[in-house]
């Protein structure tokens, strides 16, 4: 059980999110400073980069890409990996606004069909490519729409939860989302199948900043500035041996995120409304941040539908964004941690990165 737990879901969301950051993150990113240059000034590179950042952000694009990060993760053989770009494909623009998860399912399927013929026979060129493609063309065919509707509604009903009692969703989903930003799965494959935005996707981000900003400052005695960049802008997955090691060092990341998560949704109504994906990247190389802020300037479409609009963002909503993700975080995971290592919850070096 734990080899297919760890196949399907730790390696495969792992590669899952590899992918998202190839295509949808990555042009998201492009097309957001390309959008923002353009209000200063009318420039061709500009406009060239809204482009190339559109390239990337296409569904069909963004299926491929991680169907193959998916391939990639479960170490298939090429001609396995090379057909799932049909079958990532297919399964996306299949599951509508719900596709990602479509993809996941199904390219993991697919996959398995595949390497079931692989290298079994001497037309293995022929027969493992056809075998792949089929099997993930007719599972998109029959399966990725009902898949991409369920994950749609199930997000949808989140969000709506959220805008009902944000008190109370917004220590949930802060929670829970910084919680698997720092697991071995990945959050925002996670938050982009279930299309989180608006308010429980400024949970989310409120919750992963936590996680990361939250273990930098923590354990900055230990690590110093190598390790406030690597965990700040990069991932607070490197903290997950000394959490086996010993559990109370969540603790701190896991109170702030549960502050400030209320705190963004209840005080200062902090929407995401940028790629969904951006919802479980925290500060990872600041995609979180700019998911909000493209957000407010164009709406993605998946935050369109659950009636997002673009905003011109005040001196309040850029204060919010900079408590939130940065100040916050830091200031209650210190104080927290202070006091546990005031009563020896926390030791000395127990969150020295390896």
């Amino acid at each position: 059980m734990n080899k297919y737990v760890k196949r399907y879901l730790i390696d495969a969301l792992g590669g899952m999110a590899q992918g998202l950051f190839a295509s949808l993150l990555i042009g998201t990113i492009v097309k957001t400073l390309g959008q923002q240059l353009l209000r200063i000034d009318v420039n061709p590179f500009f406009e060239f980069l809204v482009k190339a950042g559109t390239f990337a952000g296409e569904p069909h694009v963004v299926g491929a890409a991680m169907a193959i990060g998916i391939g990639y993760a479960m170490q298939v053989s090429p001609l396995v990996l090379f057909s799932l770009v049909a079958v990532g494909s297919a399964a996306n623009v299949t599951g509508g606004a719900g596709g990602p998860l479509a993809v996941l399912l199904i390219a993991i399927a697919a996959a398995e069909a595949g390497t079931l013929v692989s290298k079994k026979t001497k037309v293995d060129i022929i027969v493992t490519p056809l075998v792949t493609i089929v099997a993930g063309a007719l599972l998109s065919v029959l399966f990725a729409g009902y898949i991409g509707k369920g994950a749609s509604a199930f997000g949808n009903l989140i969000v709506w939860a959220t805008t009902l009692r944000p008190f109370l969703m917004g220590v949930i989903i802060s929670v829970i989302v910084g919680i698997l930003l720092t697991l071995p799965v990945s959050s925002a494959a996670i938050c982009h199948a279930l299309g989180l935005t608006g308010l429980a996707g400024g949970a989310a981000v409120a919750g992963c900043c936590a996680q990361m900003v939250g273990f930098a400052v923590l354990s900055f005695r230990e690590n110093r500035w190598s390790g406030i960049l690597s965990q700040g802008l990069g991932t607070s997955m490197l903290q997950m041996p000394n959490i086996v090691k010993n559990p109370r060092v969540w603790i701190p990341p896991v109170v702030a995120s549960a502050i400030t998560g209320p705190i963004a949704t209840c005080i200062f109504k902090m929407e995401m409304n940028g790629a969904a994906v951006s919802s479980g990247m925290g500060t990872c190389g600041l995609v979180g941040q700019i998911g909000v802020i493209s957000g407010w300037f164009d709406p993605s479409a998946v935050a369109f539908e659950h009636g997002a609009s673009a905003i011109n963002p005040d001196f309040a909503d850029w204060l919010g964004l900079f408590l939130i993700c940065f100040v916050l975080p830091g200031i209650i995971s210190w104080a927290v941690g202070l006091l546990l290592r005031k009563i020896q919850w926390i030791k000395e070096g127990d969150l020295t990165l390896a």
